[in-house]
């Protein structure tokens, strides 16, 4: 493809980058990349993506949304609550630019849809608010050989990393193994998320896919990256490609994608994160 003089211009900045230029800037805009979840990580995920120039972008959520959102998710605003949240952020997102092909799914997530839906992408995003969706789209991103770009948030607190055991690294159960028993993780209403964290850890996946996308720079393979709002902090954890893993190891007993239960709301990170 050849860019316009529209999108030259559009697309200067990035251009400038001599680790993008024109050819980088042709390669964002083919590229397909899939967000689950339209909400507190999705929107900024979404908003940088579309802002960069790229090509295809895939939304899926089947929530409405609720004025309890607005703290937090910026593709939405107070005069579209009750409305369909993926429907709300493709609106935003073609506003913002007409070049990116937003496609919606106004449905949940399920290991009946999953894997036919995300073969059509370069990459995945995980923008879930629960432990079971971010088990289902880490297996189905192993099965399709996707990249799997992840981040979680709470309180304070937010988390991200990259997945990519085709290229032989990790996936997100050599990190947890299992998802957490039930009940044994309280509510959103009981720990709470400051809204700018979720701009923040959203932000770090969008630059993550880029980097992805443009293949340059470290991406956080292998690396789990942890943010502290209230210090101020980042720590880096090694993640390494677990032989008893599961669904990636030397012999897996994951053969399949699991529906587990899903919860009603956000989960809290505290057991994992160690606040």
């Amino acid at each position: 493809m050849e860019l316009t003089d529209e999108q030259i211009y559009r697309y200067s900045r990035n251009i400038l980058l001599p680790e993008v230029g024109g050819v980088g800037q042709e390669r964002l805009l083919r590229s397909r990349v899939f967000c689950v979840g339209a909400g507190g990580l999705g929107s900024p995920v979404a908003l940088y993506l579309a802002a960069a120039g790229v090509g295809t972008i895939g939304i899926a959520d089947s929530d409405q949304v609720d004025i309890s959102n607005l703290q937090r998710q910026v593709l939405h605003f107070t005069d579209d609550i009750g409305r369909s949240k993926a429907i709300s952020a493709s609106e935003k997102l073609e506003r913002l630019n007409p070049d990116v092909n937003v496609i919606v799914y106004e449905e949940m997530i399920t290991k009946n849809n999953i894997r036919n839906i995300i073969k059509n992408y370069d990459i995945v995003l995980d923008g879930s608010d629960n432990f079971p969706t971010r088990y289902l789209v880490n297996d189905a991103c192993y099965f399709e050989k996707k990249t799997l770009v992840s981040g979680a948030i709470l309180r304070f607190e937010g988390q991200v990393s990259v997945f990519k055991p085709h290229a032989g690294g990790p996936c997100y159960r050599c990190l947890y193994s299992e998802i957490p028993p039930a009940g044994m993780i309280p509510s959103c209403q009981e720990a709470g998320i400051l809204g700018a964290v979720a701009g923040i850890i959203g932000t770090i996946q969008a630059v993550e896919t880029l980097k992805e996308i443009l293949q340059i720079g470290q991406t956080l393979i292998g690396r789990l990256l942890i943010f502290n709002a209230l210090t101020m902090s980042v720590m880096e954890v090694k993640v390494k490609r677990d032989p008893k893993c599961p669904l990636c190891g030397e012999s897996p007993r994951i053969k399949d994608l699991i529906d587990y239960e899903q919860p009603e709301c956000e989960v809290d990170l505290s057991s994992i994160l160690g606040t």
